[in-house]
């Protein structure tokens, strides 16, 4: 399966920046996963738990706070307010 470059940004700068196959967010419209490939697209996003899937494929759980996903040809960026992984 591709990869994309993934990078999630908060107030205190990046966070995550790295190769991943998926990540699944909650849009302000609904449920929603990106993989590589993607058409581009511009969404606000709900404060929500994310999942993102690392390049071996091991699912990565985090809560992320409202904020604006930008997917590109080149990219996809999570902007928000907070970011951390859970345990």
């Amino acid at each position: 399966m591709k990869t994309f470059k993934l990078v999630v940004s908060t107030p205190d700068g990046n966070v995550f920046d790295e190769e991943v196959l998926e990540i699944s967010v909650r849009g302000s419209e609904g449920s929603l996963a990106v993989r590589a490939g993607h058409i581009p697209f511009i969404c606000t996003t709900k404060e929500d738990k994310i999942r993102i899937t690392n390049a071996d494929a091991d699912d990565l759980c985090a809560m992320a706070g409202e904020g604006i996903l930008t997917v590109t040809q080149e990219k996809v960026t999570l902007l928000c307010g907070k970011f951390f992984f859970e345990e």
